[in-house]
């Protein structure tokens, strides 16, 4: 199974990335757009797992010790790609969060899962291969309470991606 741990958001949160998904829509000559029930902030992603992986996710999910805390989504941004760019909502820095990074991939380093090297930038994906001359903008802040994080499985069914909670804490 291709699996990743991530945030869910709530109806609200959702509601405010769909508006921005929109008015960035008005302003591309091509690309996609992730689908309400997908957008999620993306704590580690994992890739192919086998079942006893997956306990063991299971287990390191179970064991990780926060207490709900807010997040602030606070601009919208781009990663240039050559056939086209992935666009997404930028999360403000937030201690507790990048605490909470830190705990899992410690945890998952020692149980022996890769994880990527590279700097931790926490954000949503709301467009893929965009194509546009729109700048990234600055937005009104919006919150999310993180009160759980979720096991993900990503798969392809009939084309379409999606992505399911198999387990959550």
């Amino acid at each position: 199974m291709r699996l990743f741990i991530a945030v869910n958001f709530n109806e609200q949160t959702k509601k405010e990335l769909l508006s921005i998904q929109n008015e960035l829509r008005q302003y591309i000559y091509n690309g996609r757009f992730t689908t309400p029930e997908n957008l999620h902030l993306t704590l580690v992603f994992l890739g192919e797992c086998d079942d006893k992986q997956t306990d063991l996710l299971k287990s390191i999910i179970d064991n990780i010790k926060f207490e709900p805390f807010v997040i602030y989504m606070n601009r919208v941004g781009r990663f240039k790609r050559d056939d086209g760019d992935l666009w997404w909502v930028g999360v403000q820095d937030n201690n507790r969060l990048t605490k909470l990074y830190n705990d899992l991939t410690d945890k998952l380093k020692y149980s022996s899962f890769k994880v990527e090297k590279r700097k931790y930038k926490p954000h949503i994906t709301i467009g893929r291969k965009i194509v546009t001359d729109k700048e990234p903008w600055s937005i009104t802040p919006f919150s999310e309470d993180i009160i759980s994080i979720e096991l993900m499985k990503s798969e392809q069914i009939n084309g379409v991606l999606k992505y399911t909670v198999i387990h959550k804490m």
